[in-house]
């Protein structure tokens, strides 16, 4: 099986390293992946997204141009990447900075996700984007929960290794709102 994904937003909400995450999270399983940065020349602020590829089988092109799913951190990203999702693919929207109401397909499996409001209520604003991403592997199981904090584990420093704790919190209550939006509160 080969799972495509575009995650995409402004620079500042987690977008690259979301997507490197996977990346090295499906190393860390054994499977193939391929990770391909893009952004705009101001960092925080500007447009940021990725593409990532993990497959249990070797990998003909790191491009993806009609990915299985996406992840969508705001406005402009849902506009840019919706009508390049396949059909009846995932379209993961960040319900705290889109207006769903803009989602023009109906052929594609909607999730809309409260990432920001939940992070907020786990105490720590910049973990939405671990939301966002414990919802997806919610739906997808493309790699795990523990395999995806292993691989942050690596990236952090070990002085901010005290921010797993809440990146796990962050990444299951994501999981949990893909069956109810409310469950995250509880």
């Amino acid at each position: 099986m080969q799972h495509e994904i575009i995650v995409a937003g402004f620079g500042g909400q987690g977008v690259l390293l979301t997507g490197q995450l996977l990346a090295y999270a499906g190393l860390l399983e054994g499977k193939q992946v391929a990770w391909v940065p893009s952004y705009g020349p101001e960092m925080r602020g500007g447009t940021a997204n990725c593409s990532v590829i993990i497959s249990d089988r070797s990998i003909g092109s790191p491009l993806v141009d009609e990915p299985g799913a996406a992840l969508v951190f705001n406005q402009p990203s849902l506009e840019k990447f919706e009508k390049h999702i396949r059909n009846r693919g995932l379209l993961l929207i960040n319900s705290s900075t889109v207006d769903t109401r803009g989602v023009k397909r109906k052929d594609l499996q909607v999730h809309h996700i409260p990432a920001n409001e939940i992070a907020a209520r786990l105490g720590n604003d910049r973990v939405a984007n671990m939301v966002m991403l414990g919802a997806y592997l919610e739906l997808t199981g493309v790699v795990s929960i523990d395999s995806v904090l292993a691989a942050l584990a690596k990236v952090l420093p070990v002085n901010k290794h005290s921010l797993l704790t809440v990146n796990r919190k962050a990444a299951e209550a994501g999981a949990l709102s893909v069956h109810h939006p409310l469950a995250a509160e509880l």
